[in-house]
């Protein structure tokens, strides 16, 4: 890769990165798993940067790339984890939770799909073309995905009030 190339991929990651990480943490629920997506979306997208600068959009190609780790790492985990009989004891009592962590808890119970949907429309404000292409889908499965996921999002809740538009 030319001098040039690292150059803007450095700057780009520089500028980027907060909130990259913001949209992982999102995605992932997690912030050590939201950590891995963004430098495994990055890693990926490094091979190829000069043509990514080409095309214009850079972020939205990161974005895809996190898009698609993260539902690609849901699916194979979910194929390998195994049901204990006995849950390991917790090591120290669960603190009271705020709104912010309810919400993060209930984005972590959708399916990785809903959640992407849910996150890109609300939290990124992407429109629903946007967010389709993003997630390689038609604008109505973005449609259906956010209605569902904020359908469950209001039932794990409880209180319709804490998940309106406005919040987001």
């Amino acid at each position: 890769m030319r001098a040039e190339d690292r150059a803007g991929f450095t700057d780009f990651v520089s500028a980027e990165q907060a909130a990259l990480l913001r949209l992982a943490v999102l995605l992932t629920g997690d912030r050590g798993h939201a950590e891995d997506l963004v430098q495994t979306a990055l890693i990926a997208c490094y091979r190829h940067w000069p043509r990514i600068v080409r095309s214009g959009t850079p972020t939205a190609y990161v974005r895809r790339a996190m898009v698609t780790t993260q539902i690609s790492w849901r699916r194979r985990l979910s194929s390998t984890e195994q049901v204990m009989e006995d849950l390991p004891e917790q090591a120290a009592p669960v603190a009271e939770q705020n709104e912010d962590d309810e919400l993060r808890d209930a984005l972590r119970d959708l399916p990785p799909r809903m959640r992407a949907a849910v996150v890109l429309r609300y939290f990124e404000d992407l429109s629903e073309k946007r967010t389709a292409e993003l997630m390689g889908c038609s604008p109505s499965t973005v449609n259906t995905q956010t209605a569902r996921g904020l359908e469950r999002l209001r039932a794990s809740l409880a209180t319709p009030a804490v998940v309106g538009e406005e919040r987001w």
